[in-house]
């Protein structure tokens, strides 16, 4: 049927469910180009397409396990992948393997120039490998972020606020061991680098900072360059061999053991067949050893009971004679005891005695006070009479002369001794 056949209200309602099926469609395609910018932008987002990235490049011995697109972690997280891998021409003897990477900001900020290094390490057992990079330690980083500008050493004495300008090279002393200057340290030190012969210096702008890399880090020269598209950084590589490269490796010295391993088996079987002759030397040492071990199987069934081993030791005569003398000299040690006993019993008698005799001599002396003056003068008397013998003539023989002698032995600063007067009598002195 054609469609001017229709009824006015037929046509008028088609248009209608037209215009209806028209919007249902456009909006289906704005619902499909958004879904699909959606999945877009957060594959992006996931895959870094809105970040930064930092080139860099390194060398290994071999590519095994590494491929373009592989992740480059950082402490175990994800910061990058490998981009290009390339052997290196025929001619480099040095390197193998060209592999160059790309990290993600702000992961980048974390390799420095002293300590960071791409870790080539094993995987699995299966020879796949990882390329990891390690946090910086020291040094400075290897891209920075700030316009950098080579000035005279006059047009930065003359910078209307040098507080927004830090250093951007290592500058020497000129003798070539000091710093005067290393970058990201202000310009204060301007008079000591023109004293060392320095016309220029190159300094970066902290006061602005941009999105893309504006200098990289020479290591040769030691400042930052101005960053050039294509320009990479190059991290020394620390490499560890495949596993299966190791377990390569550990077959080919297990081959190189076994003639060792096969020599040492011939040695155990030659200890094994001296073993063999020397039980069988045994067995006929334990045969011929058998009757001395029946003389001591007997010996210890004699000693089987309390003094066996005194009586198999000491004969039976020597024995009783053992005893008898034991018994005598316990006599006598009774006897020697008893006497003492009695002596010392004496003894302490007779000191008594003694004590008694001295106590009644002190009671005599202190019941005649005289008594002592009496001995005294009796003693002093009868020297006087010897000494009187001594002088007459019919007893002088009788008396040693000493009198030369004492005057020798005498000292001259001794007083002459007082010649004593004639003898006489107590009752005749008195």
């Amino acid at each position: 049927m054609a469609l001017q056949d229709l009824t006015p209200q037929l046509r008028t309602r088609l248009s209608r469910m037209e215009r209806a099926v028209g919007w249902f469609v456009v909006l289906a395609v704005a619902l499909l180009v958004s879904g699909f910018g959606y999945y877009m932008y957060n594959t992006a987002k996931r895959k870094g397409w809105f970040r930064t990235k930092a080139p860099y490049f390194t060398f290994t011995a071999s590519a095994n396990g590494l491929k373009p697109g592989d992740p480059v972690t950082l402490i175990g997280l994800p910061v990058g992948q490998i981009t290009k891998m390339d052997p290196m021409p025929p001619q480099d003897f040095q390197y193998n393997m060209y592999v160059e990477f790309e990290l993600n900001a702000p992961y980048f900020g974390y390799i420095w120039t002293e300590g960071s290094h791409a870790i080539v390490a094993p995987a699995s057992l299966l020879g796949s490998r990882t390329l990891e990079v390690s946090k910086g330690t020291n040094g400075y980083p290897t891209y920075v972020f700030n316009p950098l500008r080579n000035l005279s050493i006059a047009q930065a004495k003359t910078l209307p606020d040098w507080t927004n300008y830090l250093m951007a090279e290592e500058v020497l002393a000129p003798e070539g061991t000091n710093l005067l200057a290393k970058p990201f340290e202000p310009l204060t030190n301007l008079t000591a680098i023109a004293n060392a012969g320095y016309k220029s210096i190159d300094v970066m702008v902290t006061n602005i900072h941009q999105k893309l890399m504006t200098g990289i880090w020479n290591d040769e020269e030691g400042r930052y360059d101005p960053y050039k598209k294509g320009d990479k950084y190059w991290l020394r590589a620390q490499e560890t061999p495949a596993a299966t490269e190791q377990l390569q490796g550990l077959i080919a010295q297990v081959q190189r053991a076994l003639p060792g391993v096969f020599n040492l088996t011939n040695q155990l079987a030659t200890l094994l067949s001296n073993s063999a002759n020397l039980t069988s030397n045994l067995n006929v040492v334990a045969l011929g050893a058998q009757p001395a071990v029946s003389n001591l199987t007997t010996v210890l069934g004699q000693i089987n009971h309390p003094g066996a081993l005194g009586e198999l030791v000491l004969p039976s005569n020597i024995l009783t004679r053992l005893e008898t003398t034991l018994t005598t000299a316990n006599a006598s040690l009774t006897n020697a005891n008893t006497n003492l006993t009695m002596l010392a019993s004496n003894l302490n008698q007779s000191l008594e005695n003694l004590a008694s005799m001295t106590a009644n001599l002190n009671e005599q002396v202190i019941a005649n006070p005289t008594l002592l003056r009496g001995i005294s003068d009796t003693v002093v008397h009868a020297d006087q009479f010897i000494q009187g013998l001594k002088r007459f003539w019919l007893f002088k023989h009788l008396f040693p002369d000493t009198s030369s002698t004492n005057t020798k032995s005498s000292s001259t600063n001794d007083v002459p001794t007082k010649a004593s007067g004639p003898l006489h009598s107590p009752k005749g002195k008195d």
